[in-house]
């Protein structure tokens, strides 16, 4: 790695931001984690932007791009296009420093990101049902209107801004090693990596920077290995907010030079870290802010020392968090469906209650039916959901049912 780079923003810019940046937006906290520093086996620590203004780290892009505009571009107004986070970071700056803010969103966002982002004053119009339809309009809004587009991360007042939390993160953790970041489009780690490898050439020492995306909207793995920012077709993932198809053109320069790895993680290694860190944390945290975690227990990270998982924002719907606590619990064993066929007389179903009592597994909901394909006249069908303990208990209540002569299919 080298402290000379054609792209972003110079320590001194990034030192710079940080006095605008730091007239709104807050020094969140640094909190340790023993659980997860025992997974991994070095010191962990959360870098808590799940608790910043806004609730997430974009307000730290979005000032420091809005406090660049002139007095005639402020003038204008300015558009942005977004599902959550950065509509909520647009409009808080630009409440903040008196400018209009049009925000164009998909018609199905969810109902408090569309609310706070009205409730920080700015003019919400829906378009479209995809963040493309959105994005589009604002363009087209921008052309007709003059309005000044604010881009979500592909810009360098955006990254300078975000990259004040690199310089945060060391102020709060001088001995930092390793630090992992979630990657969408490429804002933060762009940022950020600048921050912390050029403080670290001035010191004389190295600082390993890890992005992290989701296994199903992953464009940075193929992009880096074909040298092109490369647009992929995006899969169904719970972390909507790094959901971005194609990487930043100015981002995916940065992140080829300093950025020393990028990893993937499923689903369910995203559902099982945010069960970890509403249990060991007590912190709540959208998809998109937990992959950090999520790659520390997936087993993507290798040990170093003092590592720094930046938990990048915490506005997830109420209605996303019960379904994906309920995934977490499958995902980690705690939840297990049944499906078991019983013979059609009286006290099969108090039977199964009793061996599930003995097991200790909580049952959570039964379903029991005589009609379905495949059962017979004599037979009828128990769908029954259980609370477990983990795998070990899992495999202990399966095994009691087949002790006693039935046959459970795990479901």
């Amino acid at each position: 790695m080298t402290n000379t780079r054609l792209a972003g923003p110079s320590l001194d810019d990034i030192e710079a931001a940080r006095d605008i940046v730091g007239r709104v937006a807050q020094v969140t906290p640094m909190e340790s984690s023993r659980y997860l520093e025992e997974v991994l086996g070095a010191p962990v620590y959360l870098k808590c932007e799940n608790l910043q203004r806004t609730g997430s780290y974009k307000i730290r892009g979005a000032y420091n791009r809005l406090s660049k505009l002139t007095e005639e571009e402020r003038s204008h107004g300015v558009v942005a296009a977004s599902a959550g986070n950065h509509a909520q970071g647009v409009a808080f700056a630009a409440r903040e420093l008196g400018i209009k803010a049009t925000i164009f969103m998909p018609i199905g966002v969810a109902l408090p990101k569309l609310q706070a982002t009205r409730d920080y004053g700015a003019d919400v119009v829906l378009r479209g049902h995809t963040v493309a339809e959105p994005l589009l309009a604002a363009a087209e809004f921008a052309e007709e209107t003059g309005a000044i587009l604010i881009p979500p991360f592909d810009h360098e007042d955006v990254v300078t801004g975000q990259g004040t939390l690199g310089l945060e993160i060391l102020d709060q953790l001088p001995e930092l090693e390793t630090v992992i970041v979630p990657i969408g489009g490429g804002g933060l780690i762009s940022g950020v990596a600048s921050a912390l490898k050029q403080r670290a050439a001035r010191e004389g020492r190295s600082i390993r920077v890890i992005g992290v995306q989701a296994e199903n909207a992953a464009p940075y793995p193929l992009s880096i290995a074909a040298g092109v920012a490369t647009e992929i077709v995006i899969q169904p993932t719970i972390a909507d907010g790094i959901a971005v198809g194609k990487p930043g053109l100015l981002n995916f320069e940065i992140i080829r030079e300093l950025v020393d790895e990028i990893v993937t993680v499923t689903e369910d290694d995203i559902a099982r870290a945010l069960l970890v860190l509403l249990e060991r944390a007590k912190l709540v945290v959208e998809p998109a802010g937990a992959v950090g975690v999520a790659a520390i227990l997936a087993g993507k990270i290798t040990p170093t020392g003092p590592t720094v998982s930046i938990l990048s924002g915490g506005n997830i719907d109420p209605l996303l968090m019960q379904r994906v606590i309920s995934h977490g619990l499958a995902a980690s064993d705690r939840y297990l469906t049944l499906r078991i066929m019983l013979p059609d007389r009286p006290g099969q179903l108090a039977r199964i209650s009793e061996l599930l009592a003995e097991a200790r597994a909580n049952v959570i909901e039964v379903l029991h039916t005589r009609h379905g394909v495949g059962i017979q006249l004599s037979e009828v069908e128990l769908d029954v959901s259980v609370e477990t303990r983990g795998t070990e208990h899992r495999e202990q209540v399966v095994e009691l049912l087949r002790s006693a002569g039935y046959d459970p299919r795990i479901s």
